[in-house]
């Protein structure tokens, strides 16, 4: 007979790994840590595979570690694409999850989910997203999604 494995049960790991890379000093901590393994003589691809990180990312965190200091390893500005949305959609889909019903809109559901919202917004403002776009969009505006509760201010 095997060992148990140790749960987690107070929250659901892609719930954790968005707290982690929601909070910079985590996140600046993590890279100086691995520019700190690598200093003390591991390998990046080892790290790598370890961590779940592409080699080339820790080889760049490690050139801007060396220009920079740890200045270089903080995530700068203007990176990634923008939103098709602006601002004052965002702000009517935030209201929209807070305080408006599925139902009301002509969906059956009584709860706004990633797929429902996905067509609200094609039908709305005429943009297209992906499922797993709606979730990072909703938690731009400070609204999270958990299983058993559905999207939340996230506070």
């Amino acid at each position: 007979m095997g060992k148990s494995v140790l749960k987690i049960h107070r929250a659901e790991a892609q719930e954790i790994k968005k707290w982690i890379s929601s909070n910079e000093a985590y996140t600046v901590g993590m890279r100086l840590f691995l520019v700190y393994l690598v200093a003390k003589g591991h390998s990046s691809r080892k790290l790598s595979e370890l961590h779940q990180i592409s080699f080339k990312q820790i080889t760049n965190w490690v050139h801007r570690f060396e220009k920079e200091g740890i200045e270089g390893l903080k995530d700068r500005a203007g990176r990634g694409r923008k939103s098709a949305m602006n601002i004052i959609q965002m702000e009517s889909i935030k209201n929209l999850v807070l305080t408006e019903n599925p139902k009301d809109h002509g969906y059956d559901s009584i709860k706004w989910t990633g797929p429902i919202l996905v067509h609200w917004i094609q039908r709305e403002f005429g943009l297209q997203y992906q499922k797993a776009q709606i979730y990072v969009l909703l938690n731009k505006v400070g609204i999270i999604f958990q299983k058993k509760k559905g999207f939340i201010l996230n506070v």
